[in-house]
């Protein structure tokens, strides 16, 4: 099953790496550089395509909301923010300029209007190319007679931060914003007049991208700010970033498998692809930025920080077999901890994705127990063989149930089903799915925009695969189909959900073709059959291990306007009660067994080490200070890690960079999961599921008796 399941890493199962939203931050016309002059205007086509977009997402998404002044305030602000979401640019005089849009957008967007948009935008605009022309000349007057000594601080994350009251006042901000560069970049031992080659490079590419800023960014940026207002799964594609999506979709494009989008001024990982070169790798999470990308094993980096989202996946994209190097760094953007990875660029293949088994033995007092396990890495259909008309098409259910059939003869006591990671993917996959653990009855329900009524699937065959002990293990990144099977396991009590909160996405979208990309739109949602939705709240699992993702910084809850949770009137099913007797037995087990567990020592310490970083709300600038830090840092980060490996008998590392050649080792001689390298998570899993099956006293033998 490789490495993508490990303690702190997986990917959240889409199909490939695509282009979200080209988020390409530039700005306006106060103060203005007539150097810079080129103020941009709607092309003939945008009147046409916002009339259709508004019109679609007004009558057709799942929630109804009247487009008036107090929407038009909300879509003020989020289009400010999108463009400007570090606060770092503009004035608080450009937005108290600017504020007579506020109360006009809502009749703009009703009559295809769009001067107000780019009035907006080209206020904006000017203020990013004066900031960058006044940075690059400021860097070029050298670095050196930079002070660290002084005792001050950059807040982190400006999202809520006032904008700058004047010119003044912004020049201090960016003052202390290249200061947070330099020296992050100087305790990553890096000599000022390199760090000084790095930051003109950065800010030369950031105004060459500006300058190239065409109108169709500026329409997609306005536009999505109006359709972001009603969910965020709500979306316009620009021509471009259609032909992206659907190159995604067909599992065309050669790259790294990763889902990117531009968070001020950095390109972030969202999610990695199900079996892509990325996951495999098992080095990219969810949330790292790239600040540099090198082609070969020996390339040039090159610093990536501002630049369009669009042309760093074209940096990244390559020939298949060839190799890409990134530098990353955490989602705080502190370059200091910035690390480099390398990633064999290659396509998706549906045969990786396809479920894949193994089994283990426990050990009890009452003799030895055998676990299978079935990996899922996604819900998946080979669409284009069901089109041909062909009888044996692969399918998810279709290899479960075959893998299934194999585990019995194998002789498993018990089956861990592992979604960790898992996307989604095809509802009916998810629904017929569900149906090899329960003999009869409903699976999901379906609620459409402005419907009374709920459509309610349902499994009618009367017939199970596995009557037997189950176990359903999910994390942060198990999201949509995987949470419909999740919730219906548990909503049945068919089997224990064991894991971490999953992402909590319940929503449904579907593609819209219009003349110019396409609309994604939000027009449906799920219910598990106990009428609970799986919106924002996810599944709460029955026994919880440690939050390694962090769910305050990843999932549906985290998203702006996401829609809220609600419920629906239950399906009528009945429960089968296996496992609500044994609950709080099998919890107090499961904590007595961990709390010596090296591994779960593991997480717990980085899980509490990751929420502590995430609540810091200001970085220092005083270079005695952060040193201190980092060697506190450091020497933390070694004693962790050097007692996981004391504790599994390994010979422990006198610096972390020894860990980064021992995992590079690892790494190039393709040591995955084994016996002797077994996953905890899933260890734990099996031993939980044996002390079902020994207070229980099931068997296996009830899934064998019931075919």
């Amino acid at each position: 099953m490789g490495n993508r399941k490990k303690l702190a890493a997986g990917p959240f199962a889409v199909l490939t790496l695509i282009v979200s939203v080209v988020v390409c931050a530039q700005e306006g016309q106060v103060a203005f550089n007539e150097s810079h002059a080129r103020d941009l205007e709607p092309l003939a086509i945008h009147p046409r395509t916002s009339l259709t977009i508004v019109d679609q997402i007004r009558h057709n998404h799942f929630i109804k909301k009247p487009l008036d002044d107090s929407a038009s305030s909300e879509i003020f602000d989020k289009y400010v923010n999108t463009l400007d979401p570090g606060h770092a640019y503009l004035l608080q005089p450009d937005l108290d300029a600017l504020n007579k849009y506020r109360y006009r957008l809502d009749e703009a967007l009703k009559h295809g209007d769009l001067k107000p948009a780019f009035a907006i935008y080209n206020t904006f605009q000017a203020r990013l190319l004066n900031r960058l022309d006044a940075l690059i000349a400021g860097l070029e007057d050298g670095v050196e007679k930079i002070n660290f000594d002084a005792d001050e601080t950059l807040q982190i994350d400006r999202e809520t931060a006032p904008w700058s009251e004047n010119e003044a006042a912004n020049d201090a901000l960016w003052e202390r914003r290249v200061k947070a560069s330099i020296l992050s970049m100087k305790l990553n031992e890096r000599d000022l007049s390199d760090i000084q080659d790095v930051l003109l490079k950065r800010y030369r590419n950031r105004l060459k991208q500006a300058r190239q800023t065409r109108s169709e960014d500026a329409f997609q940026l306005y536009i999505n700010a109006f359709a972001s207002t009603y969910d965020p799964h709500t979306q316009y594609l620009s021509p471009r970033s259609s032909e992206n999506f659907n190159m995604s979709m067909s599992l065309s494009l050669q790259g790294i498998g990763a889902v990117l989008r531009t968070e001020d001024d950095y390109t972030s990982v969202v999610r990695l692809v199900t079996a892509g070169p990325a996951d495999k790798a098992g080095e990219l999470k969810p949330s790292d930025r790239i600040v540099s990308v090198g082609q070969g094993e020996r390339g040039k980096l090159i610093d990536v920080v501002g630049w369009r989202l669009d042309d760093v996946v074209e940096l990244i994209r390559g020939p298949k077999g060839t190799i890409v190097r990134l530098e990353l760094v955490d989602n705080s953007g502190d370059e200091e901890s910035s690390r480099v990875i390398r990633i064999k660029r290659d396509t998706v293949k549906l045969e990786e994705q396809a479920a894949q088994k193994k089994v283990f033995t426990l050990e009890s007092e009452l003799g030895d127990v055998r676990i299978g396990v079935l990996d899922i890495p996604t819900f998946y259909v080979d669409f284009n063989a069901v089109r041909r008309g062909e009888k044996n098409f692969r399918s998810t259910t279709r290899d479960v149930s075959r893998l299934i059939e194999e585990l019995k003869v194998e002789g498993v006591d018990g089956l861990v089903v592992d979604l960790r990671s898992n996307g989604g993917g095809s509802l009916q996959e998810a629904q017929s799915l569900t149906g090899l653990f329960i003999r009869t009855g409903p699976t999901v329900q379906v609620r459409k925009a402005r419907r009374p009524n709920a459509r309610v699937y349902r499994d009618e065959d009367g017939r199970t695969a596995w009557d037997g002990p189950l176990a359903v293990l999910v994390n942060r990144l198990s999201a949509s189909a995987s949470e419909i099977f999740a919730g219906a396991i548990q909503d049945y009590q068919r089997g224990l959900v064991i894991g971490t909160q999953t992402f909590g996405k319940g929503t449904v979208q579907t593609l819209v073709p219009l003349n110019r990309g396409q609309l994604k739109i939000t027009e449906a949602k799920f219910y598990r059959v106990s009428g609970d939705s799986t919106q924002h709240q996810g599944i709460v699992p029955d026994i919880a291990y440690p939050d390694v993702f962090g769910i305050d910084n990843i999932g549906e809850s985290t998203l702006d306007d996401a829609l809220t949770w609600d419920t629906i009137k239950p399906a009528v099913y009945r429960q089968t009660n296996n496992v609500q007797p044994y609950l709080e037995r099998l919890r107090v087990n499961h904590e007595r067994r961990v709390a010596q567990d090296p591994d779960f020592a593991y997480l717990r310490s980085l899980s509490n080490w990751r929420r502590e970083k995430r609540a810091e709300t200001h970085i220092s600038l005083n270079q005695t200070t952060r040193v201190i830090e980092k060697e506190a840092d450091d020497v933390w980060r070694l004693d962790l890690e050097n007692a996981l490996l004391i504790a599994k008998g390994e010979n422990p590392i006198t610096s972390l960079k020894d860990l980064a050649a021992r995992q590079a080792q690892r790494e190039s001689e393709k040591i995955s999961d084994s016996d002797d390298d077994p996953d905890p998570l899933i260890m734990e899993t099996g031993h939980i599921l044996m002390d079902y099956i020994n207070l229980s006293g099931v068997s296996s033998q009830t899934a064998q008796a019931s075919n």
